[in-house]
């Protein structure tokens, strides 16, 4: 029988990723700092709740999501019917270039980034137009250049894996050079709740630009990796499109329901916040020692390092002491002299330093 799937669906290659089942065999010893999740994991009371909530799960979950929107109306500001729910930031994404990408779109992507950009926008038929900056504030200009007419731009603030953030004007620059061609904003801002010293978000100028999206995720801030939950924020004609084309019950009742008591425990962002930046100052102080790495500034949860030592080499060296760190060599404009470390508790990050400081480098 011959089979002739969709040609975009034989040519796609799907992306690379961090995380504990991105190696062969893993072990319950291993230490995951490839995974940049919240360092304190999700609150206490959210496993509590949702304890009590387990006899529920023989019942269809709500498709609308109905309540969650309602609980990340009061979160955001944001009203209810401009507020998506998805089964993941990345099913949002994958729907987003679904709706909004063909064969016509030029599609306007930093490098490096988070890979899913490229890969779903160029599943969906658009035209990548890569951008390659390890420092997007001395680079704005060049990059408001290169924003299409009538296409689409992506951008993640603050940029995984770089960790480097834009400040809100320079982020306005870039939504309303888009405005002036026609061109839609994609804003990842899944990281952003754990930035320490700002909070340069655009939610409160969703109102403003017809033309932003903005994507959020319950993974990073809040933990939630394992259950699949993320939101976007936009207009309510992007909204409403993109609320009709979902799969009926995309997030289950489980997911909705850690969402929604998460929330209700938000002022832990804040505990994290501060973590991350003692733990951020710690692992910058003790890493600068060594001489055959060099860190990236990080505004976020996670460290872009710089290694004399290949990056898969050093991967393997650092899973042999059951920890695992990120292979920055598959991300666009990277290569096997990068990885990238979540950070972690004191402990963790205290085991991290000296296995690193314990491996052996020459330049001869």
């Amino acid at each position: 029988m011959e089979i002739n799937p969709n040609i975009n669906a034989i040519s796609h290659i799907p992306a690379s990723h961090g995380g504990i089942f991105s190696i062969k065999n893993p072990n319950k010893k291993i230490i995951d700092f490839s995974s940049n999740v919240n360092p304190l994991g999700c609150h206490p009371g959210v496993k509590k709740y949702l304890k009590k909530q387990l006899n529920q799960i023989n019942v269809y979950p709500d498709s609308e999501s109905t309540k969650l929107r309602s609980n990340l109306k009061w979160f955001t500001g944001i009203n209810k019917s401009q507020i998506l729910v998805g089964n993941g930031a990345t099913e949002i994404i994958y729907n987003f270039c679904s709706t909004f990408v063909n064969k016509k779109s030029k599609v306007l992507i930093p490098c490096p980034t988070f890979s899913e950009y490229e890969k779903a926008a160029k599943f969906f038929g658009g035209k990548i137009i890569n951008f390659k900056s390890l420092n997007f504030n001395e680079d704005l200009e060049k990059f408001l250049a290169k924003i299409p007419t009538k296409g689409i731009v992506f951008f993640c603030n603050p940029n995984n894996p770089t960790g480097e953030i834009l400040p809100k004007k320079n982020m306005e620059k870039i939504i309303k050079t888009a405005e002036k061609k026609s061109t839609l904003v994609f804003v990842d801002e899944t990281f952003i709740e754990l930035v320490p010293n700002s909070f340069p978000s655009l939610v409160k100028t969703i109102k403003s630009h017809e033309n932003l999206f903005i994507l959020r995720s319950f993974t990073k801030s809040f933990g939630l990796a394992g259950l699949r939950i993320g939101y976007g924020l936009g207009s309510k004609k992007i909204i409403g499109i993109l609320q009709r084309i979902k799969i009926p019950w995309n997030v289950n009742y489980v997911a909705q329901t850690a969402a929604s008591a998460a929330l209700c425990y938000s002022d832990f962002l804040e505990k994290s916040r501060k973590n991350i930046k003692k733990e951020n100052l710690f692992l910058m102080n003790s890493l600068s020692k060594l001489e055959w790495l060099s860190c990236f500034n990080s505004s976020t949860n996670f460290i872009l390092i710089k290694t004399k030592i290949n990056s898969k080499i050093l991967q393997k060296k650092l899973l042999k002491k059951n920890i695992l760190v990120r292979d920055c060599s598959t991300f666009c404009g990277l290569n096997e002299n990068y990885i990238r470390i979540a950070i972690k508790n004191r402990k963790e990050n205290q085991i991290l330093v000296k296995t690193l400081g314990d491996i052996k480098w020459s330049n001869h």
